[in-house]
């Protein structure tokens, strides 16, 4: 069968519009596509592949565990879900785990778990869930309806209740909202989808410290400022602001699906047996990579080295940013980044990532104005050279109409 993205629109749901470009095989932060031409890897799968693609320890990882057992659903646990859940604990503020296989599934789990302890707790009053503008946790019905961008929620009819957000980084707004009803509060650590934005010290510490005023659940949504991403294991860890429920997931697994909700004891017994639970959550298959991507990302030396190659990139967009003027600053931390256009070219993000594609460049977007970045964690410097001198030829493109 020839395989061509016509055949995407003959037998695929029409939600997606992917690019004309087909990879067929990727190799650390290079990729190639049907036709055999390269691509320098600055997307990472939306933040996902955190060692590239292929890593040697992923590879072995899955066939080891490919042959010896793949499912067994949770009428019995594994030894390579108990071994991560272990080690993310000993990792972390948490000594629970649950294992789900996305992020919105993990991010489901635990508005449920939330909404759980507080009835059980306080009482049905306190059912209140307060989020942010531009936030992004998923797309099941209470996620999206949680995730603070209404153009994802609107139009699948009555929306779960008890939800309400605010602007992010106003904390005078989030304390006329916070009240003793509210049950639980979920924040990024670093909003992604919405653009990119950076949490002020004083804003997440008071977001924090008006939980605990209040009797409420500080909920940090890491699926995709986990797991290295901005330099630190988890973002929570350089915001001197520890959660009460962090979910993880996109990098966990380096690209094998795996997501996971991680909580204290006390908070953690609320979910008795049979309140929630999937039929792949805790997967062998994905424990066994998620163990391996996770020993591998947690050790100094690669958490320095995100840093910085984050300094490698920001130096070569003020380059760029020196010869063309397009951007008006670069947001973000580690390797977490968002090149903001500025008015001449606002809106036309999209336009960058079609010119980055053209000259071999796998770039994101991050809503209409910003570009987005989010290579491997230790992608090799030539390829961060290489990718920003492709970057740099897309620029032109775009400025130069």
């Amino acid at each position: 069968m020839q395989v061509t993205r016509e055949l995407f629109n003959d037998v695929m749901v029409p939600n997606y519009n992917p690019s004309e470009v087909i990879p067929v095989r990727g190799e650390g932060s290079r990729v190639w596509d049907q036709n055999g031409k390269e691509f320098i890897d600055f997307a990472g799968g939306i933040a996902v592949n955190c060692l590239g693609h292929c890593h040697p320890a992923l590879v072995n990882a899955l066939k080891e565990q490919g042959e010896k057992i793949w499912h067994l659903s949770n009428v019995m646990t594994n030894e390579p879900a108990l071994r991560l859940a272990k080690k993310l604990t000993d990792a972390t503020f948490a000594d629970k785990v649950y294992f789900a296989n996305s992020g919105a599934e993990a991010n489901e789990a635990a508005l449920k778990l939330a909404r759980r302890w507080a009835l059980d707790v306080h009482g049905e009053q306190k059912n209140q869930i307060i989020a942010f503008n531009k936030g992004f946790h998923g797309r099941t019905f209470f996620t999206v309806t949680v995730g603070g961008q209404a153009a994802y929620s609107d139009g699948f009819g009555p929306k779960p209740a008890a939800v309400d957000h605010c602007d992010y980084n106003d904390l005078a707004a989030f304390e006329a909202l916070i009240s003793d009803n509210t049950c639980a509060v979920m924040m990024e650590p670093l909003q992604g989808e919405g653009g990119i934005i950076s949490p002020t010290s004083d804003f997440i510490k008071g977001v924090r410290a008006l939980c605990d005023k209040h009797n409420a659940l500080l909920i940090f949504d890491e699926v995709q400022t986990g797991v290295g991403r901005t330099g630190d294991l988890y973002a929570y860890q350089g915001l001197d602001v520890t959660p009460d429920i962090l979910t993880t997931a996109k990098a966990l697994g380096g690209g094998f699906p795996i997501g996971a909700m991680i909580t204290t004891a006390s908070i953690a017994e609320h979910l008795k047996v049979g309140t929630h639970g999937s039929t792949y959550g805790g997967n062998p298959l994905a424990c066994a990579v998620a163990e391996a991507a996770f020993d591998t990302v947690n050790n100094e030396e690669v958490l320095a080295g995100v840093k910085e190659r984050e300094q490698l990139l920001r130096d070569g967009f003020a380059a760029i940013n020196e010869k063309y003027d397009v951007f008006s600053e670069v947001r973000g931390k580690g390797l977490l980044l968002g090149a903001v256009l500025n008015s001449k070219f606002e809106g036309r993000a999209r336009d960058f990532l079609v010119a980055s594609t053209k000259h071999g460049l796998m770039s994101l977007v991050a809503g209409t104005n910003v570009v987005r970045f989010t290579p491997s964690l230790v992608i090799p410097l030539e390829d961060i050279k290489e990718g920003l001198a492709r970057f740099e030829k897309a620029v032109a493109d775009v400025v130069n109409g």
